[in-house]
């Protein structure tokens, strides 16, 4: 894995808890090292705190995982929020989205190739959460039109989080790692051309369209 088990900054400027250090380590070490090759003594140790505090807070490394997804979620709602909500005006909001969302970024990557059930929810709560989005866009974001939500957001959340898992392969192809401040920009430059382009024409699209219908009598089936 690319990125370095360097302790993150997951959290606001007052978030120095003891959990929260516990936690930021976990990130930082699942993303290094995947669940199984780390241990409670070193998250603990990566914290400066004793494994048995870790217990305490977390009560297992399984504890522990799930309040690293969670925290996750939460870390990509909240800043998806905070910029449809007037961040991008703020100067200093995009270096400090950049700073709480590359860890985040970096322990996705390794736990959705981990193989886990853990993978598996948090990829389901990241399309529930992209989906409440779009059921309720903030200002400068529109609702999409399409007639199955579901799938658009399960789509959405697939490509996102392909970025990530694929993350190794875009750092060669543009000389620099996409989790880091240096590659991220521009990438995410380049997917933002991407959503706005209109590449396809209405002819085309509608001749797709009409084909898929032929393939899929049942559109919208699969919404959940």
């Amino acid at each position: 894995m690319t990125g370095g088990a360097e302790r993150p900054t997951t959290g606001s400027a007052g978030d120095l808890t003891a959990r929260a250090r516990i936690r930021d380590a976990a990130l930082a070490l699942f993303a290094e090292r995947g669940m199984r090759g780390t241990t409670i003594r070193a998250v603990a140790e990566a914290a400066g705190v004793s494994p048995g505090l870790v217990q305490h807070h977390f009560g297992s490394k399984e504890g522990l995982r799930e309040a690293c997804d969670e925290h996750v979620i939460e870390a990509l709602r909240t800043i998806k929020r905070q910029a449809l909500d007037g961040g991008m005006d703020d100067p200093g909001f995009m270096g400090l989205a950049l700073r709480t969302g590359l860890p985040v970024q970096r322990y996705l990557a390794r736990a959705l190739v981990d193989g886990s059930p853990a993978a598996a929810r948090l990829f389901d709560d990241a399309v529930a959460a992209y989906k409440d989005l779009l059921e309720r866009p903030g200002p400068g974001m529109n609702k999409p039109s399409t007639s199955d939500l579901h799938a658009y957001a399960t789509a959405v959340t697939g490509m996102a989080f392909g970025m990530i898992v694929l993350h190794e392969h875009l750092s060669r192809a543009l000389g620099a790692n996409t989790l880091t401040l240096e590659g991220y920009p521009r990438l995410t430059k380049a997917l933002l051309d991407v959503q706005t382009d209109n590449l396809i024409s209405p002819e085309l699209l509608e001749q797709t369209r009409t084909a898929l219908d032929r393939l899929s009598p049942s559109e919208g089936s699969g919404d959940a």
